[in-house]
């Protein structure tokens, strides 16, 4: 079972994300099945604010292994052959990726569900403290009740 992550201030390319994932999958996995999933920074604020950027602070260490124990937790509970998370912290503009999460399984269902489960677990779990800025000025943000409701459905 390969799993990565990563956390980068760069731009994340899900093109070439995704083709180093594939190209990692098919070399010898097995898998039949590959899913991604792009979750990209939104111009409004879930208030309906207009929102000019997105500011990720993280906590040097603890994030990158916070990051990597969910996707090893998502692996492990699908039996998925492969996991990557990517996801951005500093400054992001309206529009650009803020995580890209991939899933390699014999079978598409598992591949599925792991991702989905990954990213309920990184919305609610990873260890990020989330500030918009618009024209109105800054505001934290926390999971919401959907988030919170979202990662609940995984629980044994």
């Amino acid at each position: 079972m390969g799993v990565s992550s990563r956390l980068t201030e760069q731009e994340i390319v899900p093109e070439a994300e995704l083709a180093r994932f594939i190209a990692s999958a098919s070399a010898g996995s097995g898998a039949g099945a590959v899913v991604s999933f792009c979750g990209l920074a939104r111009p409004v604020s879930g208030g309906g604010a207009a929102v000019d950027e997105l500011h990720l602070d993280h906590y040097p260490g603890m994030t990158e292994r916070s990051l990597q124990t969910i996707a090893e937790d998502g692996a492990r509970r699908f039996e998925v052959d492969q996991v990557s998370v990517v996801h951005r912290c500093g400054t992001i503009g309206p529009g650009e990726v803020i995580v890209f999460v991939a899933a390699a399984s014999l079978h598409r269902r598992a591949a599925f569900n792991a991702a989905d489960y990954v990213m309920d677990r990184l919305k609610t779990e990873a260890v990020f403290w989330k500030r918009e800025r618009g024209p109105d000025g800054a505001r934290w943000i926390e999971p919401t009740e959907g988030d919170r409701a979202d990662q609940a459905r995984w629980d044994d």
